[in-house]
Parts: structure tokens; sequence; C-alpha cells
């Protein structure tokens, strides 16, 4: 499979077309933005580790009965995914309070929230990717109830294998974004899993392991992002 033209640069990834119409290659960047694009800096090897970290992840849920557009790596910092008709709803899993939720509902970030939270977001960097809900997904036709229902089930299910995955590597999943897409009609998980897209945190010193070290000025982010891949690797 041969890496061909631009077809789309993101603030993370850009992405290639193939010799296949069904594949895309995806390359990982550097580049780090926070606050809907208003932040904008560089992380060495963000681009590098997010790529492994994702492929490990994504392997690890098809493991589990859990498909994603993820097919295989084919360097450092790229990887071949199945082409998705992306649904333009972010899914949003919170399992501890921080971030946007803490503030909103003026809970203490670390608190353990009584069970897990699900939010949607509509995929729109001109409006700033606002929240909805399932009557707001409804009435814009992003996805249908049937696609929604599916969406919530394979969400919760990546969240408990991921949980316990990470539990078992002294690591908190606090909360994370999930995407989700068509290929040939089957509902797939998209995007990547990663620092990027993840709240990790030390199970033990509550430490930081993600882009929050980027988005507070926190420092040692490549450090951090490293952290997770050595202990979800061993290397």
């Amino acid at each position: 499979m041969q890496k061909k033209e631009l077809v789309y640069e993101g603030k993370a990834k850009k992405v290639f077309r193939t010799g296949n119409p069904d594949y895309y290659w995806v390359e990982y960047k550097d580049d780090a933005t926070a606050f809907n694009g208003l932040k904008k800096g560089t992380i060495a090897n963000k681009g590098e580790l997010n790529n492994r970290i994702s492929a490990y992840f994504f392997r690890m849920l098809a493991e589990n009965g859990i498909d994603s557009h993820f097919v295989e790596e084919k360097s450092d910092r790229e990887m071949v995914v199945k082409a998705l008709q992306i649904i333009p709803v972010e899914v949003v899993v919170r399992n501890i309070a921080a971030g946007s939720l803490a503030k909103r509902l003026g809970l203490e970030e670390g608190t353990i929230l009584p069970h897990t939270v699900v939010e949607y977001y509509y995929k729109s960097d001109e409006l700033g990717d606002p929240m909805i809900n399932d009557d707001h997904i409804r009435a814009l036709s992003l996805a249908t109830p049937e696609q929604m229902a599916r969406i919530r089930e394979i969400a919760l299910k990546v969240n408990d294998v991921l949980r316990s995955h990470l539990a078992e590597r002294e690591l908190d999943l606090i909360d994370f974004k999930l995407e989700f897409g068509l290929h040939k009609g089957e509902l797939l998980l998209g995007d990547e899993i990663s620092p990027d897209t993840c709240r990790f945190w030390d199970k033990n010193t509550r430490e930081k392991l993600d882009k929050d070290r980027f988005r507070r000025d926190l420092g040692n982010v490549e450090e951090a992002y490293r952290e997770v891949y050595r202990r979800l690797t061993g290397r």
C-alpha cells in the first residue's frame, strides 16, 4: 500500500490517500493545540508517541471485541486506517471530575463520580464544539437514534476495558474523547486514543500524564506522554 497525496490536515494529524479508496494513511504531528486552537505549540516526539499509544490501544480493544478503523502501523508516526464517514458527534466519557465538567458543576477536580457520565459534543470548529444532547443530534440529523444507542454502548465498553487495563499499570482513566464513523455501513471507533484525547493520572501521586500538562503550562509534557507509553509497553 502506497502513501499518496494529502487530502486533509488537522490539528494533530495529516491524512493521505492510498492506492485503495477504502484506506487512508495517517501521519501524527508534533503540533499541539488547546482551547479550540487558541493556544498552539509543539511537543517533541508527540506524533511518534501518540501513534504508538493509539495503535497499542486499538489492538488491545480489538482483542476485547471492539473494532476500530485501525489497520496497521507503517512507521513510528504513521498508520493505515479504514476510510470512515465520520459521525460529527464527539463522545466524552467521564469517570472523575476534571476540566470543563468540574467547572460547570462546581465540583472539586478529582471528585469521583458516582456513575460514569457520557456527554456529546457537536464536532464543529466554527461553533467551538458545543455540547449537545440526543434531541439536538436527532434535530440536526447527525446520527440515527439506533446509531447513538450503539455508540453509547461501545463507549461504555471501551471505558470498562481501558479502566481495568490502566489500573493494572497504576493509572486512573479520568475521562476521554471518542469519535466514530461508518465504513461500508459498519459503525467503527475512529480517530485516536492517546494522552491528547484522554486524561491519565498516576493512581498514587495524582500526577497528570496527559495534554493538561500543555494546557496548564505544567512542563515535562513529552516526559508525561513517554511515561504513559512506558507503563503500557514496558519500553
